[in-house]
């Protein structure tokens, strides 16, 4: 099986935040294999815009440097990397003032696709939308990417939408959330909507319950004094996981075409009902050999933030109601994993008896690390001596149907600037989308605010704190483990 390489429009890419952490660790090593893979056109430009000073030949050894450490040991042709460093420049640029702009404008080209990563802090975001108007950069078909956090609550994402609308229209915003890039993100729509042997089991009266766990295995580090005004509910629950919800819950799009699914996806957010306290649990992570605590990370020996939350959350509609939901993330976990889980209920009726124990199909999404699906399908343990049942997996790994093509597949970084410079907003949030979230999330913040909750302590290297097991124990459910 080899995937298909399908050439974009020559385009000039600048990247506000060009000397950045995320430039040099994702944007400039994805775009690099993109290069080597034949799907960045000649003619095309990519153009780093920040404060620091250097010029064109500095900033490819930064960019060289950058592929080196972060291109994943892509290997190229000969001299391929020099030709990519070719379609690369610099300017020096004062998002807040007028240096740079004049210059930056003078390398942009007419009839050419143009795009603008804002890869700076979202305090930027109105300025630089402002100049790139002022100093005639931007075009009715330019496209401007803007990265998370959104908004810290539904009042500054009306705002920063606001911002963003004076200068830009919403078919020229993509709002980026890198888990929607991945290949089995992508999977899991083609599963649902293009097999027959699930649609008609999505939905309450088969499925038992639904869970979404992203666990990491650091710590905040150096993130502190920003992670400990948002916490992992804003950190992630609000923007990854509610992503990841939309997909698994939502109905059916009539098209799929980026306002048909981004519609249907608007309909689950609105669709969540408000989440009893009790149903949520918040932790820190604490001290062991390997790493301080929580508290000793953010500097503040009395942070209420949370490193970890769980939660069970309902959705009101006829395909979902009475199937619960259990979301779960946290850092300093005993394994790096993102997964969604699909469990289905028990037969109606065993004829096996007691002895055979009880066994559920469950189809599970891993989207890191080793991105593919397994379903465990009941069958007899090999052996004499009685009927005995065991679940098996059913296993669709990337590495194994791919083999060696399984490293050409692009990443999720990889896909979704591809995606800008086409045109396609379809794996990008609408701005009703990100307002919803947050119309949301802000109650559950601000009840735990006023109940002045003090988050659980929980081991590092565990599965979070002990209340998180005891929320799905209460229904008579477990947690799927934790592993890479």
């Amino acid at each position: 099986m080899v995937s298909r390489v399908i050439p974009v429009d020559p385009f000039d890419l600048v990247i506000f935040g060009g000397t950045g952490d995320l430039a040099r660790r994702k944007i400039l090593p994805g775009l690099f294999r993109r290069f080597c893979a034949g799907q960045m056109p000649e003619g095309s430009q990519i153009i780093g815009a920040a404060r620091s000073e250097m010029d064109d030949a500095e900033y490819r050894r930064m960019v060289s440097d950058a592929v080196a450490e972060f291109g994943g040991g892509r290997t190229c042709e000969a001299g391929t990397l020099d030709a990519f460093l070719d379609t690369v420049s610099y300017v020096t640029t004062d998002a807040k003032g007028d240096g740079g702009w004049v210059e930056l404008n003078g390398k942009m080209r007419a009839d050419t696709v143009r795009a603008f990563y804002f890869s700076v802090a979202p305090s930027l975001f109105g300025d630089l939308a402002e100049r790139l108007h002022r100093f005639g950069l931007a075009t009715p078909e330019s496209r401007i990417v803007v990265e998370k956090p959104f908004g810290h609550d539904l009042e500054s994402a009306r705002a920063l939408n606001a911002t963003l609308a004076q200068h830009f229209h919403e078919t020229q915003i993509y709002r980026i959330d890198h888990y929607l890039g991945k290949e089995t993100v992508q999977n899991l729509m083609a599963v649902r909507f293009g097999n027959m042997l699930f649609e008609p089991l999505w939905n309450a009266q088969y499925v038992d319950h639904i869970q979404i766990t992203v666990a990491e295995t650091v710590g905040v580090g150096g993130r502190g004094g920003y992670y400990d005004k948002s916490g992992a509910m804003r950190d992630m629950v609000q923007n990854h996981l509610m992503q990841l919800l939309c997909l698994i819950a939502m109905e059916p799009p009539a098209k799929f075409e980026p306002d048909a699914v981004r519609d249907e996806k608007l309909k689950v957010i609105r669709a969540l009902e408000p989440v009893d306290w009790h149903h949520i649990v918040r932790g820190q992570y604490g001290a062991d050999e390997n790493g301080p605590s929580y508290r000793e990370d953010v500097e503040d020996p009395k942070s209420r933030t949370e490193s970890f939350i769980a939660m069970k959350c309902h959705i009101s509609n006829w395909r979902w109601a009475g199937t619960p939901f259990y979301l779960r993330t946290g850092k300093r976990l005993k394994a790096r994993a993102s997964e969604i889980a699909v469990v289905f209920k028990d037969a109606p009726h065993s004829i096996f008896g007691a002895d055979a124990g009880r066994h559920r199909n469950v189809l599970a999404i891993r989207l890191q690390p080793n991105e593919g699906m397994t379903l465990d399908v009941t069958i007899k343990e090999p052996g004499p001596g009685g009927m005995r049942l065991v679940d098996v997996p059913l296993d669709m790994s990337f590495a194994d149907a791919l083999g060696p093509d399984a490293e050409e597949v692009p990443d999720a970084y990889e896909r979704l600037i591809m995606d800008v410079i086409r045109g396609n907003q379809t794996l990008f949030m609408r701005g009703d989308e990100v307002e919803a979230a947050w119309a949301w999330t802000d109650p559950l913040i601000a009840g735990w605010q006023a109940r002045n909750d003090v988050p659980k302590t929980y081991d590092p290297g565990s599965s979070g704190p002990e209340d998180a097991l005891m929320l799905m124990h209460r229904d008579g459910r477990k947690w799927r483990e934790v592993k890479a």
